[in-house]
């Protein structure tokens, strides 16, 4: 079987690899749009929902003839591309819309959910340094990363804690080179943002690279390679170029694992800075529609406030920012490498006001009396003046994914947890505090019925505006009123037009309608801003 690979360049109009694991071919073969997730499962939009369809309608006679891995994993996807088809075309949506412009919308989030976002964002540690330092610092880097290049670096008019890098690219004129490594689809996803390559991420390379070679990085965005080795003949997506900082027998060295750098980018396909060891004390990487969320709960100093799930730090450090290092900021983690690494970044970003646990959620609610030297949880209720739940989901709308994998028990298994936490955080919540709920998905049932059930379970309870609202209203489907959604925020890649970037178009672009374009061209998420009213 031949190699079957497809530059990033051509994801939006799909990957076309039949669901039966033939070779396709080059690039030029990937012309047709993906339905639903067909395209994170490399299927033809008329080949995928009808193949798995076929595949339940076998006789048992014709099923013992497939194997039982292929049989599951074929209906697993059927499930769930069926599930997220019912949540776009719900009829809330197609009343509103009507069919046709409902499913533009769809195969648009789609598309968009494959590539990176249009910005690189950075969050500025106002704690030790102003925005403007900051940004002439790192405008002085991002011209010595890209040497020379002329790319801004621009503030946002109502974020202003945050930095905003354009991203270059797609690239379709790199030229490919005869040694190839292969990463994983994680390592993948994170050079597309412009990280380096680390040898942990290194799956495979050709035979004879050695340290300095020049070598075409791709992804095996179904996990078919196995590790060490010289050739891969699967589904691959390439990444760009780079220079390989070690030998073949280092990177696989049988005395153990490495964990430096792999393969140095010299020509991604995404032209973005890398910020490995670049100002780590005074910039944050984080998505934007997560910078928002911070601002949303709007913390003030000397308060008590609660990041139920805080991992891996960036909202919980941007809290305590935004209170100054003043008051209580308690961040909880029922991973204790995850709360390690939030305790080295409040460290790193000198922030003193964090205090970091290993707990579950679920059990942070205490009904009996604490001693008054305990710190941690479980607490009291209302103990806190403000309550930030960005709860564990299915994370449909992180960008870029162009594989799937999730099951659908797994995907619908979030939202009675969610509902578990957000319980307890309703108790822990002060009388006329704030609470503020998000999620880094796409689904209904994990944002606005989320919402529909709150406001029915806890009459306490009051929707309240957000500010900043830069994202769009919450979707229709889960029986909100309209001046309800309105008081929602939606981030929906699909609100903008796909478009690459060049150097060009840069310099042409006006500085409103590139922060426009960042607003929208950013990963799915969603939120909501909760008041609790004074108990009678």
């Amino acid at each position: 079987m031949s190699a079957t690979s497809c530059p990033i360049s051509s994801v939006p109009r799909g990957l076309s690899v039949p669901w039966w694991g033939g070779s396709i071919g080059a690039a030029a073969a990937c012309p047709a749009p993906m339905v639903t997730l067909q395209r994170h499962f490399l299927l033809h939009p008329e080949e995928a929902g009808p193949a798995a369809r076929a595949l339940l309608m076998l006789p048992n006679k014709a099923l013992k003839f497939l194997p039982m891995k292929l049989c599951l994993c074929l209906i697993s996807k059927y499930e769930v591309e069926e599930y997220l088809t019912k949540v776009f075309r719900n009829n809330e949506l197609i009343t509103a819309l009507g069919t046709q412009e409902a499913e533009k919308k769809y195969q648009s989030l789609l598309s968009h959910l494959s590539h990176p976002p249009a910005f690189t964002t950075v969050r500025v540690n106002t704690h030790l340094a102003s925005v403007k330092h900051v940004k002439k610092l790192l405008f002085e880097e991002i011209q010595k990363q890209f040497k020379g290049l002329c790319v801004p670096v621009l503030e946002h008019p109502k974020l202003q804690d945050i930095l905003l890098i354009p991203v270059i690219g797609p690239r379709r004129d790199l030229k490919k080179h005869p040694c190839e490594v292969i990463v994983g689809a994680q390592c993948g996803y994170a050079v597309l943002r412009g990280a380096h390559v680390y040898v942990p991420g290194i799956v495979s390379t050709s035979r004879f690279v050695k340290a300095g070679d020049l070598v075409s990085v791709y992804s095996d965005i179904e996990g078919k390679c196995k590790r060490g080795a010289k050739e891969f003949d699967g589904v691959k997506v390439f990444l760009g170029n780079g220079i390989s900082e070690l030998s073949r027998s280092e990177i696989f060295s049988s005395s153990g694992q490495l964990k430096g750098l792999g393969i140095r980018m010299i020509e991604p396909v995404y032209l973005s800075p890398s910020f490995d060891n670049v100002l780590s004390s005074h910039l944050f990487l984080q998505n934007l529609p997560s910078v928002v969320v911070s601002h949303i709960l709007n913390p003030q100093p000397g308060e008590k406030i609660l990041d139920m799930c805080a991992a891996p730090g960036g909202k919980t450090t941007h809290l305590a920012a935004l209170m100054h290092d003043q008051g209580e900021v308690i961040a909880m983690d029922k991973i204790a490498n995850k709360i390690k690494k939030i305790k080295q970044n409040a460290e790193l970003l000198q922030l003193n006001c964090i205090k970091a646990f290993c707990y579950d959620g679920t059990k942070a609610l205490s009904e009996e009396k604490r001693e008054d030297k305990q710190e941690g949880p479980p607490f009291l209720p209302e103990s806190f003046d403000r309550i930030l739940l960005d709860a564990p989901c299915s994370g449909m709308g992180q960008r870029p994914n162009m594989v799937y994998s999730s099951t659908l028990k797994e995907v619908t298994s979030y939202q009675p947890l969610q509902r578990k936490l957000f319980t307890v955080a309703v108790k822990l919540l002060k009388p006329g505090g704030v609470l503020v709920y998000s999620t880094c998905t796409i689904t209904l049932s994990e944002n606005e019925e989320q919402v529909a059930w709150a406001l029915k379970t806890f009459p306490c309870l009051q929707l309240h505006p957000q500010e900043p609202h830069i994202g769009g209203e919450g979707m229709k489907g889960a029986g909100l009123s309209l001046d309800q959604l309105k008081l929602l925020q939606r981030f929906d890649p699909s609100a903008v037009t796909l478009q690459g970037m060049d150097i060009n178009s840069l310099q042409d672009s006006r500085e409103d309608d590139l922060i426009s374009l960042a607003n929208k061209d950013c990963i799915g998420f969603f939120i909501a801003k909760f008041i609790k009213l004074n108990s009678k």
